[in-house]
């Protein structure tokens, strides 16, 4: 009777897949760097300018590196749930004060919505991570003079945080699949953004016992709903 041949390690698959993934993804940059390095030997090149684009592909591969690490470190599944809960409101005022300027420059208005009293059960690094990918998110991708919003609320024993734009929105053949790595909707794919952010939050909320959602109606942007236990 013939060996039957070993099952596939899903696992396995997965880190293949994920590292031909990571290689996909530095190739572009990589691609434009030695482009720009070529273009400033050039007689007539504009050396100072293409040095700054170089940098900021530099810039670019160094964001992909520490996203892949950060999800790395995740799955190995240290770090992400609190032994003790950490208050919403504070956490959320800071990384929003923190992206003001930014905002401010791409006419994105800010705003939230805080319970003083909500807790989660996350670090406060896993927590700011958490907000801070999805602010990213919609400065990067919303488009120029929308509006931003964190809401957090309690809601049923548990705590809602919701992150909501008045932007350009995400297509309904693209919501399953935004929270894959990598993935980018049409519009978003000549953004320089890694691709990793919104898997980075799903990453920490689902570790933390929580859920997340993703709804865009026509004409009125995307909204991102985190449900997690008091």
């Amino acid at each position: 009777m013939a060996e039957r041949p070993p099952a596939a390690d899903p696992f396995e698959e997965l880190r293949v897949g994920f590292t031909a993934s990571v290689s996909h993804e530095l190739r572009t940059p990589l691609a434009r760097l030695l482009a720009l390095l070529d273009s400033a030997s050039l007689e007539d090149a504009d050396t100072e300018a293409l040095l700054e684009q170089a940098r900021q592909e530099v810039e670019a591969m160094a964001e992909l590196v520490d996203d892949v690490l950060f999800l790395s470190e995740l799955e190995t599944g240290r770090a992400v749930v609190a032994l003790t809960a950490t208050p919403a409101a504070p956490v959320v005022r800071e990384v929003l004060d923190a992206l003001a300027e930014r905002a401010s420059r791409a006419g994105v208005t800010l705003s939230s919505e805080l319970d003083e009293t909500a807790d989660v059960p996350l670090r406060p690094r896993m927590l700011r991570v958490v907000l801070e990918n999805l602010s990213e998110n919609a400065l990067r991708y919303a488009g120029d003079g929308v509006a931003f919003s964190i809401t957090v609320k309690r809601s049923g024993g548990g705590v809602v945080i919701t992150a909501a734009d008045t932007g350009v929105g995400v297509a309904e053949k693209d919501l399953p699949r935004l929270f894959e790595r990598f993935y980018r909707a049409d519009r978003a794919r000549a953004s320089r953004g890694t691709g990793l952010g919104l898997a980075i939050v799903k990453h920490i909320v689902t570790s933390a016992g929580g859920q997340v959602e993703a709804s865009s109606p026509p004409g009125k942007g995307l909204e991102i709903r985190i449900s997690l236990p008091g």
